[in-house]
């Protein structure tokens, strides 16, 4: 199945750098950016999270928490949070069931071959639950500026 606008998010509950927890239905009543990335401490993958923290204000100010799901543990996101001086939640889903709930653990194809990964994806879902943007094969440049203009419209929602 996959996800549409209007849908009801999948519920996740995921632990998170800092030895953490975040889950959907602890955030209830927020706008949540829910931004799925490779592999941490990658070139794309660290400008992304760099770029998501430097709006970490504008994000605050829409009533908006901005969440980073891989599938790399914990201890990673730790190391990777704290070396390029992330701002936002990073959430491990080693077991990749967030990925498989959201349609993000896909088939890939790099120099001809082929391989199951993460699809760069972004998830803008309202305070009430309910998906109401979606960003799929997401690239990097410029993305966290294109979802707070989203987001700033969800901030009565």
């Amino acid at each position: 199945m996959t996800l549409a606008i209007g849908d009801t998010a999948p519920a996740f509950d995921m632990v998170t750098d800092g030895a953490g927890r975040v889950s959907l239905d602890g955030l209830k009543g927020r706008t949540v950016v829910l931004y799925f990335y490779p592999k941490a401490d990658t070139p794309g993958c660290t400008t992304q999270g760099q770029d998501f923290s430097a709006l970490s204000a504008d994000f605050a100010a829409a009533n908006a928490v901005v969440i980073g799901v891989s599938r790399d543990p914990v201890k990673k996101l730790d190391r990777f949070k704290a070396k390029h001086d992330l701002t936002i939640i990073l959430g491990s889903d080693e077991d990749g069931t967030v990925c498989e709930a959201y349609g993000t653990w896909v088939q890939k194809q790099l120099y001809g071959r082929e391989y199951m990964g993460v699809e760069r994806a972004t998830f803008l879902i309202d305070g009430q639950g309910v998906i109401h943007h979606i960003w799929r094969k997401v690239k990097v440049k410029s993305h966290a500026m294109a979802v707070i203009e989203v987001a700033r419209t969800l901030k009565g929602m």
